[in-house]
């Protein structure tokens, strides 16, 4: 699920979808010193809270989140939900499934290839400084929306290196090396926007072939159909 963020949510509108989160919701969004910031984040939470509606017909006011060890949110009392959501410039993502799953998108932006050598594997770094531009801002963004969506499946989070396991993407074949238990995974790409990045990883390999694509203003008054 995707939705693309092309205005800014009416006053009156994100007060009323406010007030039917959490109180410590409404408290955490209300601190952003950013409004799209906290538009970015309000999606994000409406967003999923929509889904697990329709998926596992929870009532929004019965919808409990907590945090594993490493901070990564589950759905609670729902062990066959599984969810990830990420938001990066005018986009906000979810997706859900009945195993571990993760997703990142990212907005492609001129960057000092030099990170690499901190968060990427030695084979990353070389297979990186083989491409050109404009390819190689594109291969960037495609290994680290990868990695991010891999690390976010696992769900330990930055306990993770980054180095510690290799993404290679060869022919828009995706594959990944590594030591740690997790192993068997799957990897999908969406082409969501020409300026953005969208990665998911899964242990199954059933994605759909695109994500569904929702208006921001459908998404908002999804949300609030399934409460009143």
């Amino acid at each position: 699920m995707a939705v693309k963020i092309d205005s800014e949510i009416e006053h009156g509108l994100y007060i009323d979808l406010l007030k039917n989160l959490p109180k410590e919701k409404q408290v955490r969004l209300n601190k952003y010193r950013n409004k799209m910031d906290a538009q970015r984040s309000l999606l994000g939470e409406i967003l999923i809270r929509t889904e697990i509606m329709n998926l596992t017909n929870v009532k929004n006011h019965e919808i409990v989140f907590q945090k594993n060890t490493y901070g990564k949110p589950i759905l609670l009392n729902k062990p066959q939900f599984h969810y990830n959501v990420s938001h990066s410039g005018d986009w906000v993502v979810c997706a859900t499934d009945g195993s571990i799953i993760g997703i990142d998108v990212e907005k492609m932006a001129p960057i000092d290839y030099t990170i690499a050598n901190r968060f990427f594997s030695k084979q990353e770094v070389v297979d990186l400084s083989k491409k050109e531009e404009p390819e190689k801002l594109k291969y960037f963004f495609d290994l680290w929306t990868l990695k991010e969506s891999y690390i976010k499946t696992d769900g330990r989070g930055l306990s993770i290196p980054l180095d510690s396991f290799s993404i290679r993407k060869t022919n828009n074949v995706i594959m990944i090396m590594t030591e740690n238990p997790l192993k068997e995974v799957f990897f999908k790409q969406y082409g969501i926007d020409d300026l953005y990045k969208c990665s998911v990883c899964a242990l199954n390999n059933q994605f759909p072939d695109e994500p569904r694509v929702q208006s921001l203003l459908d998404t908002c008054h999804l949300f609030l159909n399934h409460i009143y």
